[in-house]
């Protein structure tokens, strides 16, 4: 078990040296111990560079299947210790950025008050994970980027909206928008996915939906980055369309004026996602009670 933990740990790492510094081992040790498991499955499990170290094809497909057996194994174990006291350890999450900055704010201070001995390790990316195999306990998605297989909680608000926004000295410039057709002539401020494939622009009205694909000076990866297409709405750049609460600090001070308000299309919130195949560590059980327990005052519309 222990040489089946350290190679998942070095793989994860992406090196011997840095696996030893979260394992408080040396190296040589870590070393030693992943060449013996290879010279009992009779196969080479890591490539080995100067620079770093990778799974090989044989080795990720054992690692894929390990980091889920030795999660349960160590959330069996956490649990067993834990004897009905209160939960402690760690939390790891894996969430896309517009929870990072619209839900979990509101969340985790008063979480992380009401259970000191838990501490939150937060990974932000957009795209969808196997969070077991990324060595998380649980994500946050939207609806149609979950699997079938998952439990999914509701976390946040449960009804959000995508806004158009820009400047007011940018609208006196180069006029007001009508309809969504016509932000073909404006610069617009764009995202795109991980793949490269640029995000399009959905607009509703009633019955009648319009999907446009932007064009515009700045195109960034949606997640972190995203702040920066609206500071570069705010600057007079152009045109942003992004989560309506991200956005509605500005609005409300008067930075940005909204744009073709009637066609704002609005969608369900997020779920916080995590498989139902496994035992559930304390820590999580502990953050889905407390998501239940608030959720519905926490988030209701004034």
């Amino acid at each position: 078990m222990d040489d089946l933990q350290i190679l998942v740990a070095v793989a994860r790492a992406g090196g011997f040296r840095q696996a030893a510094r979260g394992l408080n081992a040396s190296a040589s040790t870590l070393s030693e111990a992943v060449r013996r498991l290879e010279e009992r499955l009779g196969m080479r499990l890591l490539h080995r560079t100067t620079r770093s170290v990778a799974p090989t094809p044989a080795g990720h497909k054992l690692i894929a299947r390990l980091a889920p057996a030795l999660a349960e194994v160590e959330a069996a174990l956490r649990e067993a210790a834990s004897g009905g006291a209160e939960p402690a350890g760690a939390l790891r999450l894996n969430v896309p950025a517009s929870a990072a900055r619209l839900v979990l704010p509101r969340l985790l201070p008063a979480f992380l008050a009401a259970h000191p001995r838990i501490e939150v390790e937060l990974t932000v990316e957009e795209s969808f994970v196997d969070v077991l195999a990324a060595g998380c306990d649980a994500g946050v998605r939207y609806e149609e980027r979950l699997e079938q297989d998952m439990i999914a909680v509701p976390i946040g608000p449960r009804v959000q909206r995508f806004a158009a926004a820009a400047s007011p000295a940018y609208l006196a410039r180069r006029g007001v928008p009508k309809r969504p057709e016509d932000l073909g002539a404006h610069a617009c401020m764009r995202g795109r996915f991980a793949s490269g494939r640029a995000l399009s622009w959905e607009f509703e009205r009633g019955t009648e939906v319009v999907r446009i694909e932007p064009t515009g000076p700045l195109l960034v990866q949606v997640g972190a980055a995203s702040e920066l297409l609206v500071q570069a709405a705010l600057a007079g750049l152009g045109v942003v369309y992004h989560f309506e609460g991200w956005l509605r600090p500005h609005l409300d001070s008067g930075e940005l004026e909204p744009v073709l308000k009637d066609w704002w299309p609005s969608f369900s919130g997020p779920f916080l996602y995590y498989p139902g195949r496994r035992l559930v560590p304390a820590p999580l059980r502990a953050f889905i009670d407390f998501i239940k327990a608030t959720g519905e005052t926490m988030w209701r519309a004034p």
